[in-house]
């Protein structure tokens, strides 16, 4: 019988997670390793490799994203404010813009390897698929289909991630509620006097 488990996957992966916040796509398995208080080994044993300990990290972290944005959207009765709220979710964890800018270096060598390429893709396949039912039930009258615009609010979000790594004005959460309001107001358009 194996010796049992002295630190969970989920640990591990939050290692993992904080590795590639200190050092950007340069972090390694030993860097994952010292955070999370293990030997090399053990990371090893766990993934196999930096490649298998991202591929999960992936796997998780979508279901986990997912099952966070649509927590945030059933707890907003207005369908306006569960979209906002569901992606501010999406960017909320991120509060220092250096770490910001080494999770987008790490997010440029994932796109170069095909694997991790499609995870992403699933990502966002996954964050879509939440926006896309709160969208249609929005009164949002000057907007596009729920399915196009789910995918610019997306894309919004994801810009905005990048742009506030090089510009870190003000909280990163307040930024894109503030801009999500921009655009979600301009679709829904003047509110009828009552």
């Amino acid at each position: 019988m194996g010796r049992p488990k002295k630190i969970s996957d989920g640990a591990l992966l939050s290692a993992c997670e904080q590795a590639i916040g200190l050092h950007g796509p340069h972090f390694t398995l030993a860097h994952v390793a010292m955070v999370a208080g293990v030997s090399v080994g053990t990371v090893a044993g766990r993934f196999g490799s930096k490649h298998g300990l991202l591929l999960e990290m992936m796997t998780v972290t979508t279901a986990a994203l997912e099952a966070r944005m649509r927590h945030a959207g059933e707890a907003h009765s207005d369908p306006v404010d569960a979209v906002r709220e569901a992606l501010v979710v999406a960017a909320s964890g991120v509060d220092d813009p250096e770490t910001a800018a080494q999770h987008l270096g790490q997010l440029g060598a994932d796109l170069a390897e095909p694997g991790l390429r499609e995870g992403f893709a699933a990502q966002r396949r996954a964050v879509r698929a939440v926006l896309t039912p709160l969208l249609e039930s929005a009164d949002l009258r000057h907007g596009p289909s729920a399915a196009r615009g789910a995918a610019i609010l997306a894309a919004l979000v994801n810009g905005l991630l990048q742009d506030w790594a090089l510009n870190p004005e003000g909280e990163l959460t307040e930024r894109v509620r503030q801009d999500l309001d921009a655009v979600l107001s301009a679709w829904r358009g003047p509110v009828d006097a009552p």
